[in-house]
């Protein structure tokens, strides 16, 4: 799990250009959003589709689990584990 969330750390700080932010900088309990990290409905849009992308993992706009999915990197982590089981 350590290596898909350092993975996943490193995806957000290349894919959302952070370029004032190092990935060891990002605790996996941070929230992505708010107080946490400060990301934004289009920084989740954003790494949504390099999810897609990079994992396979398909994410329906309309499903209330993303909301939870994109609490933190380690939730993300979980969210893309669970997706690979079920696949």
């Amino acid at each position: 799990m350590d290596e898909l969330e350092n993975e996943l750390k490193n995806m957000i700080v290349e894919v959302l250009l952070l370029e004032d932010m190092k990935p060891e900088q990002i605790d996996s309990e941070q929230p992505l959003f708010a107080k946490g990290l400060g990301l934004t409905s289009i920084d989740a849009l954003e790494l949504a589709m390099a999810l897609s992308q990079r994992f396979g993992v398909k994410l329906d706009p309309d499903d209330e689990k993303n909301k939870a999915a994109f609490e933190s990197v380690r939730a993300l982590a979980q969210y893309i584990m669970a997706q690979k089981k079920s696949a």
